[in-house]
């Protein structure tokens, strides 16, 4: 099969704002001096909370592997719109998002879903800022531990989510059916092919980040934002919420 014979004929392209991808222009000349920084944010707010557990695991597994680490603490976050960003837990969540390279997310699966508590934190950061994207390119990685059969609701509805945010999330994930199992009673999960996935999904997520993060810019360098002006750009990507 060939191609179409005006394959060059596009009069639909604006000239001054096509560029093509040259792969010279995806490795990196400068590389970031600080280790990996990754955010990691769960969805439960329980004393014995499986979905804080599983994280803590995954920050001493990217430990080893050399990254930065940081857990968001969800407690005492407002609910979306109840304040402003202001807010003392909402200005560090913030600050959080805008200081990593990437993130980890893992919730609790409840009703065939995701928490509220997970999607009040993600509904906090900012899809821009200005015509900044505080999230845009950046790596993530899902998670979720369930009370019961091994299920993958909630991390589709992450990588959903993921996706609006414009991150770049991995292929691997990981799912821990009935956690009350996996864990002993100082709260460290025992052995076993849930605990050698995640390692293989905080492995996945060192690799994206390390690969994309100083290019990241240049990956998500868009045409169609070429073509609009700063100004128009802010104004449609920080339209009024609803």
């Amino acid at each position: 099969m060939t191609g179409p014979a005006d394959a060059t004929d596009t009069p639909n392209i604006d000239e001054d704002c096509f560029r093509t991808v040259d792969a010279a222009d995806l490795v990196a000349t400068d590389r970031a001096p600080h280790p990996p920084r990754i955010l990691m944010l769960y969805g439960s707010l329980r004393a014995r909370s499986y979905s804080r557990l599983l994280s803590e695991e995954a920050a001493r597994v990217l430990h080893r592997l050399g990254a930065e680490t940081r857990i968001f603490d969800p407690r005492g976050l407002p609910l979306p719109d109840e304040t402003g960003a202001d807010d003392p837990k909402v200005a560090e969540l913030r600050g959080l998002v805008a200081w990593c390279d990437g993130l980890v997310w893992c919730s609790p699966e409840r009703h065939g879903a995701m928490t509220g508590v997970m999607k009040a934190q993600i509904d906090w950061i900012p899809l821009s800022l200005g015509a900044v994207r505080p999230t845009q390119g950046k790596t993530l990685a899902v998670m979720q531990v369930s009370g019961g059969s091994q299920s993958f609701n909630t991390v589709n509805q992450l990588r959903v989510l993921g996706r609006w945010m414009r991150l770049l999330t991995i292929p691997n994930q990981s799912s821990v059916p009935k956690a009350f199992n996996e864990f002993d009673e100082a709260g460290r999960m025992r052995p076993s092919p849930f605990y050698d996935r995640m390692v293989d999904v905080m492995e996945e997520l060192m690799r994206f980040t390390l690969l994309t993060r100083d290019i990241r810019d240049r990956l998500t360098d868009r045409y169609s934002e070429r073509k609009e002006s700063a100004g128009e750009l802010s104004r449609r990507v920080n339209q009024p919420s609803i």
